[in-house]
């Protein structure tokens, strides 16, 4: 078995921007690539405020990645809205809780956290936008936040930020191929999907 792993944080900014073109690389791998998604946790859990000179940072990072990806759009309110939390940790307890109503709640609820957060300005690291969230895309509140805040979840969260490390990722998003035990790391392109699908192809050949 072949598996593509993309390792991701919902509330990671590059990864928000890398969505379209994944989409892409999803619907053109060839049958025979298991694609499967792996929450690296990017800040563990908090509620301290966000330093000021991080928090203009990542204000910073986001208008570099709306010059580098277009059709990418920041909601800046948030920064104004909101007081802001260096912890991602809860959104990808929310990913994981979703999944275990049903493996499609998986993308919706990461594309809703994204939405969340960076179109509607609403804080992903506090627990009630996550269940507002949950709500939205359908999900049975009463079990995701059972979910959610279980230990199960939590077990889960710990492996994939382990495993991901394994995998020697340090940077979201990323993407590595493993086949037959042999690992690549791809290189990301945030504007062309073909560029990584013909990465992928070119090892599978040569894997032949």
């Amino acid at each position: 078995m072949t598996h593509l792993y993309y390792i991701h944080d919902p509330m990671c900014s590059w990864c928000y921007a890398f969505d379209s073109v994944l989409k892409k690389i999803e619907s053109n791998l060839p049958q025979s690539v298991n694609i499967i998604k792996i929450v690296g946790g990017l800040a563990a859990d908090s509620m301290e405020p966000m330093p000021e000179p991080l928090a203009s940072m990542i204000q910073t990072n986001w208008k570099r990645i709306e010059k580098t990806v277009p059709h990418i759009q920041f909601n800046f309110d948030f920064w104004n809205l909101n007081q802001a939390i260096r912890s991602t940790y809860p959104s990808c307890r929310a990913v994981l809780a979703a999944k275990q109503q049903s493996p499609h709640f998986e993308n919706k609820m990461i594309t809703q956290i994204q939405w969340a957060y960076y179109q509607n300005a609403e804080n992903p690291s506090l627990n009630r936008t996550l269940i507002n969230c949950a709500t939205r895309i359908g999900l049975d509140n009463k079990s995701f936040i059972a979910d959610y805040n279980s230990k199960l979840v939590n077990d889960k969260l710990q492996q994939q930020i382990q495993f991901s490390r394994q995998l020697g990722v340090s940077t979201y998003p990323s993407l590595v191929l493993e086949i037959d035990n042999q690992i690549s790391r791809l290189s990301i392109d945030y504007n062309d999907a073909d560029a990584v699908i013909n990465q992928i192809l070119r090892i599978l050949k040569k894997a032949d």
